[in-house]
């Protein structure tokens, strides 16, 4: 069975770059999901199971703080893999509470096809 990614961003376009950065990268998954937030992310979970998810921090309804710590509370999900996809201006603080909450790992934008297979490869 082929492996599947989870792509968390209230952006579309943010969504589909962070797509085909990772083809680019080398890393070919036979299924996409996409959330425009936390919590369709959480709704999306209850029927899927990806090898890894990837989210943004910052997004309405539900930020990415706020799934890492709703992921964490459900024992169906909680071992599935996150990497948080920052801003390069964003706050060493939310990345670092995201690995407290349970971040994989994090890729800061803009980021090249090289660093998302640095952190992503190893998770795979």
């Amino acid at each position: 069975m082929g492996k599947t990614v989870l792509i968390i961003d209230d952006s579309n376009t943010m969504r589909k770059i962070v797509n085909r950065s990772l083809r680019q990268a080398g890393l070919e998954f036979d299924s996409v999901l996409e959330a425009g937030d936390g919590q369709a992310a959480l709704d999306i979970l209850a029927a899927e199971k990806p090898d890894i998810i990837l989210s943004d921090i910052n997004m309405p309804n539900m930020d990415g703080l706020e799934f890492l710590k709703n992921k964490a509370a459900d024992p169906s999900i909680k071992d599935i893999p996150v990497v948080m996809v920052t801003t390069e201006g964003g706050s060493e603080d939310m990345v670092e509470q995201s690995r407290q909450l349970g971040a994989s790992g994090c890729v800061k934008k803009p980021f090249t096809p090289d660093q998302v297979n640095d952190v992503l490869g190893p998770l795979l």
